[in-house]
């Protein structure tokens, strides 16, 4: 689940168009990646650290992906 949102954020970078991605979806999933990033700081737990970890980075790659690509008509 860790890295499941590499291949659409390569798929986006490779084609330079994300015009059908929602924003609002990679919104929630980037606040939840986030929310168990903390989580796993606050009782110290490096394999959800670690995972959230790399979640937050595929989805933030996305968004990125969506800021440079996916908003020209």
């Amino acid at each position: 689940m860790a890295i499941s949102n590499f291949p659409q954020a390569l798929k986006i970078f490779r084609r330079k168009s994300a015009k059908d991605i929602s924003i609002i979806t990679f919104s929630i999933l980037l606040v939840g990646a986030i929310v168990w990033v903390l989580y796993g700081i606050e009782i110290k737990s490096i394999p959800i650290i670690f995972s959230n970890s790399l979640g937050t980075i595929g989805v933030t790659f996305v968004m990125v992906g969506w800021f440079l690509y996916g908003r020209d008509s």
